[in-house]
């Protein structure tokens, strides 16, 4: 039994067509009925049932994938660990993070811990904070980081760090002492308020907002980085947490107003662990360094 076997098996069960695994391969159709053939007699039972241009999984085919699908992707992580250890890699450690966080001083941090621990290789998964508490739980990450705290007995959450929220608007033409009051009033009143790319305040921001303005113009944009982008666009305005926003408002590129029409609420940012070791601990002290510093 040949591994190209199983891999042609596995794309022409989750494609069900023949043609559309030979492109996604990049091999012939002849070729991909030779390999399911070839696999069919090794295993003397059929796998797929041939119904006019399509096929279909049999019994025992169905039985089967979950198996090739296993042998595949253990091949392919001990392939990857061998090429791990030939570059010096003692330890594999995966780190999950929002992508809120990715815009931080995440990679201040990273580069430090990279540098002070070379026999580890680390993983950064981008992943939406309310998934990453399953990934910690189950084990498939080492840690994370999000803006959501574990609800589960079994993950550690701790407080890595606390923002304050800013109001951003576009950078105007204006020095910041030079230029006329900004009113906030008039401010929301004039363009699009990007909302909901942060899993916790939204909700009770915006009713407090509507209360005052029942005219606000609101447009959902999912992931900080693009609302971001869209106000230095000048596309629009929202709040932002303080450490996403740190190196636009130093170099100019945005503007934070003050808002005053009432307290805006701290965002927090948690450290999510199965078992506290020390990697995970010193990992937490360096961010906490930076933030509490």
């Amino acid at each position: 039994m040949e591994l190209a076997w199983l891999k042609t098996f596995v794309d022409a069960a989750e494609t069900g067509n023949f043609r559309k695994t030979s492109e996604r391969l990049l091999m012939s159709q002849p070729n991909v009925t030779v390999h399911i053939k070839l696999l069919e007699e090794s295993l003397g039972i059929a796998l797929f049932k041939r119904e006019k241009n399509r096929v279909a999984l049999t019994e025992a085919g169905r039985q089967f994938r979950p198996q090739a699908l296993r042998v595949l992707n253990q091949l392919e992580e001990s392939i990857e660990g061998l090429h791990a250890f030939e570059q010096g890699y003692r330890q594999k450690w995966v780190l999950a993070i929002s992508p809120l966080m990715a815009e931080t001083v995440l990679p201040y941090i990273l580069k430090s811990f990279m540098r002070d621990h070379p026999d580890i290789e680390l993983v950064i998964r981008v992943e939406e904070s309310e998934g990453i508490e399953e990934l910690v739980d189950s084990g498939e990450v080492s840690a994370g980081l999000s803006a959501l705290p574990s609800v589960r007995r079994s993950v550690i959450h701790e407080t890595a760090y606390r923002d304050r929220l800013l109001f951003i608007l576009p950078r105007d033409a204006y020095d910041d002492e030079g230029g006329p009051a900004i009113s906030i009033e008039t401010v929301l009143q004039s363009g699009f308020l990007f909302t909901h790319h942060h899993p916790v305040f939204w909700e009770e921001l915006l009713l407090k907002l509507r209360r005052g303005m029942p005219g606000l113009r609101t447009m959902k944009v999912t992931q900080a980085h693009i609302a971001k982008r869209f106000i230095q666009e000048g596309l629009g305005m929202s709040f932002l947490p303080a450490s996403m926003v740190r190196r636009e408002l130093i170099e100019g590129r945005l503007m934070d107003a003050h808002f005053d029409l009432f307290p805006l609420p701290e965002v927090l940012t948690y450290y999510l662990v199965k078992d506290m070791g020390a990697l995970e601990r010193e990992f937490l002290a360096r961010i906490q360094a930076v933030h509490f510093s």
